[in-house]
């Protein structure tokens, strides 16, 4: 076995919607000022009781099911997440509790917004290189915990969830080579810092950033894949903000594919975000497997990380 595959997806939301109706009534702002500016309609928002860890379990569960594997055959779970806010044990320690992992090597991975591909390209390292046989690989956030409710310029942006999914050795690599860096004299145009740790941004730098920097690297990814844009079958980047999501797929050429757009819905939820895009077209079977897929993230420390996958 020389190559690693992901065998399976999974995603989980909290209950409560918060619509921009809703938002409407803590801030001064509106369903068109958010819709114009930024795409979104609805996010998911985790109540008091659901820290990141449950949101993570739930999802990881999905995942594994739907792999058909059980607890048990899990040698290492990575969770990607900014929003832990306890130092110890760490995210991936306590989702392992809580599915009953029984001895997992355990690592959390704090690249914000790019969080999930970089620890899927970690995921594929460990597996081609022998040190784990099945990875659960989980990104999740709760956003709203890091946000600052009175300040309109983040608030209608953010959403909490998790998305997972498990990497097993394969003959042949399903998940291509990743290309990832990060601009860090920039840093500061993406935090979550402070005490009490609040999210902030600056909107202008990040997204011209995106949308002039990025397309050229995410069509490199594909070359490193050894497939042109035109062969994607769905591009998923992260789910910032609906105006940086669709110049970004359009520069980047995929004239062929499905450009997730989950952020409509779901707000950005920061690691949670590719790979509860990318579960929620495989549930609704607008790919399907084998197709290629382009999943890229970026975002905080202005991370990226990119690399084209083969659909589970």
């Amino acid at each position: 076995m020389n190559g690693s595959r992901i065998t399976a997806v999974g995603h989980y939301q909290p209950a409560r919607v918060l619509t921009n109706e809703d938002l409407a009534e803590l801030v001064d702002t509106s369903d068109e000022w958010i819709t114009s500016r930024v795409g979104i309609r609805t996010r998911h928002i985790a109540g008091p009781d659901e820290p990141v860890d449950e949101l993570a379990a739930h999802a990881a569960a999905k995942a594994l099911a739907a792999a058909g594997l059980t607890p048990e055959d899990i040698d290492l779970v990575l969770v990607a997440t900014s929003t832990a806010v306890d130092r110890s044990p760490n995210m991936a320690a306590r989702v392992a509790a809580r599915l009953g992992i029984p001895s997992p090597a355990v690592m959390d991975l704090n690249v914000v917004c790019a969080g999930f591909t970089h620890a899927l390209a970690t995921a594929d390292h460990a597996v081609r290189a022998g040190g784990a046989s099945r990875v659960l690989v989980i990104g999740a956030d709760k956003m709203s915990e890091v946000t600052d409710w009175t300040d309109r310029t983040t608030c209608v942006l953010v959403g909490d969830g998790a998305g997972a999914a498990v990497v097993e050795a394969a003959e042949e690599s399903a998940i291509g080579p990743v290309l990832w860096g990060s601009v860090p004299e920039m840093g500061h145009a993406v935090r979550i810092e402070g005490t009490p740790a609040r999210f902030a941004q600056e909107g202008q730098s990040v997204y011209r950033w995106a949308t002039t920097k990025l397309p050229a690297i995410a069509r490199k990814a594909c070359e490193r894949a050894g497939v042109t844009p035109e062969d994607l079958a769905a591009v998923v980047l992260h789910q910032a903000n609906l105006r940086i999501i669709e110049p970004l797929a359009g520069k980047i050429g995929a004239v062929n594919a499905v450009i997730a757009r989950d952020v409509v819905e779901s707000g950005n939820t920061s690691a949670a975000s590719i790979p509860m895009a990318l579960s929620k077209l495989v549930e609704r079977g607008e790919i399907s497997t084998g197709d290629r897929v382009l999943l890229f993230g970026f975002g905080g420390n202005l991370s990226y990380a990119g690399q084209v996958i083969h659909c589970p």
